[in-house]
């Protein structure tokens, strides 16, 4: 009897540990053996290669890089001058970025009387918001002019430093650090856009246009730009805030009474942020019209290519430059507003030293997602901003060897075309 009941003792231990193991494997106590990984010696690991950097250009003056809280401020005040623009745009990016992939612009424009003929409303507000997927909000208006304390202008702007107010929408600051606030109010009647973002430059501008050497707040027509700058902030999408980061782009211009409609034409500006990190800076003005010729930009002289590395610490600006327009849309009798670029950059006869590296720049620029403002009679005048897919590629040789490098990214892009 006794060993009966050893056995059945046997029995039920034996099935009380099966019944528990199975248990406790199902609750995630116990684990399956799995064999040990095969251990790779650190040597058979390659290290990621470092990115090739391009050639910089060395020689810029001290005074192509330096801006005043005077040059920041208004110069419209001036009878000489009758057109400034102060500009920002980035692209949204990154896993801290609620908005990954969206590019934002905001202008604040005192236009010429004459750009915008016929309507006798030369302050132009920009506020334009695109994402990836087709989203766009925002778009541009432009309003009256007024003067005196009775009928104040829609745009106002004080020096020294940014100090711009565009009825709900203003932008304050000196560089290297400045706050813009827009809100679309009747832009996009069918949505409510606000746009809160703080722009940061951790480098140095640099001035494409200025016949000063010094005091270039004195010139009658001067451009300077802050190419990487980190953005972060606010932007709230018909009642729902979104927090967002990225990298983008300040400009500030102005041009004296003597530049009008039939001195330029049209223009194509693109500010392009690439996966590795780069930057890329680009301007062309037209000073012929459409209809002349086709050849604008073997005619054209007023260019600017930039490329930097480092968030605009180090330049490598390409003075031979090529922009072909490959695809384009008719707006107007003998004006067509493009829609696709092929650029090519390199360096001329003046840049001795970095024509000695061979260096090529040559990327295709695709309109993907913008808005489009069209001024019919009498004043037959279209501007288009937005984003833009960029691809190519730069090359360029030294010493140890040739080099190529894949470009990719977005670009917020403005172009514009006028009929005289």
């Amino acid at each position: 009897m006794s060993g009966r009941l050893r056995k059945i003792d046997v029995i039920i231990v034996v099935a009380l540990i099966i019944i528990a193991g199975i248990f406790l494997y199902k609750a995630g106590y116990i684990s399956p053996l799995t064999p040990e990984p095969d251990i790779i010696p650190p040597e058979d690991i390659e290290p990621p290669q470092p990115l090739p950097i391009p050639p910089e250009s060395l020689i810029i003056p001290g005074y192509m890089r330096a801006v005043s809280a005077k040059d920041e401020g208004a110069h419209f005040d001036s009878l000489r001058i009758c057109r400034e623009w102060w500009y920002w745009s980035a692209v949204l990016d990154g896993k801290d970025s609620e908005l990954d992939g969206w590019t934002v612009v905001v202008s604040f424009n005192h236009m010429a009387h004459r750009d915008l003929r016929g309507t006798l409303k030369p302050d132009l507000l920009v506020v334009t918001l695109h994402g990836p997927n087709g989203e766009e909000y925002g778009g541009m208006i432009n309003k009256k002019r007024g003067f005196g304390i009775i009928y104040p202008p829609t745009l106002e702007a004080k020096s020294p430093g940014v100090c711009l107010k565009y009825e709900d929408s203003w932008a304050e600051g000196r560089a290297p650090e400045w706050h813009v606030h827009a809100e679309d109010k009747e832009i996009d009647e069918k949505h409510e856009i606000i746009i809160d973002l703080d722009f940061f430059s951790p480098s140095e501008p640099l001035w494409t246009l200025g016949e000063r050497a010094f005091q270039k707040t004195k010139s009658k027509i001067a451009n300077y730009v802050y190419i990487g700058c980190n953005v972060t902030g606010t932007i709230n999408i018909d009642g729902e805030d979104f927090e967002v980061k990225g990298v983008g782009y300040h400009e500030h211009s102005w041009t004296p009474n003597i530049i009008t409609r039939r001195i330029v034409n049209g223009w194509d500006w693109f500010h392009m942020t690439l996966d590795n990190g780069w930057n890329i800076y680009f301007s062309n003005y037209y000073p012929f019209p459409q209809f002349i010729s086709t050849m604008t930009t073997r005619l054209n002289p007023i260019s600017t290519l930039v490329i930097t590395t480092t968030q605009g610490k180090t330049l490598t600006i390409l003075d031979n430059v090529n922009l072909k327009i490959t695809k384009s849309n008719r707006v107007f009798l003998f004006v067509k507003m493009p829609s696709e670029f092929s650029l090519e950059g390199k360096p001329d006869l003046l840049q001795p030293i970095l024509k000695t590296y061979k260096i090529k720049l040559d990327i295709k620029i695709e309109a993907e997602n913008t808005y489009e403002k069209l001024w019919k009679f009498p004043t037959y005048l279209g501007m288009k901003v937005g984003m833009s897919i960029v691809s190519g590629k730069i090359t360029w040789s030294d010493g140890d060897g040739s080099y190529e490098v894949d470009l990719n990214g977005v670009a917020t892009s403005w172009s514009m075309r006028a009929l005289l």
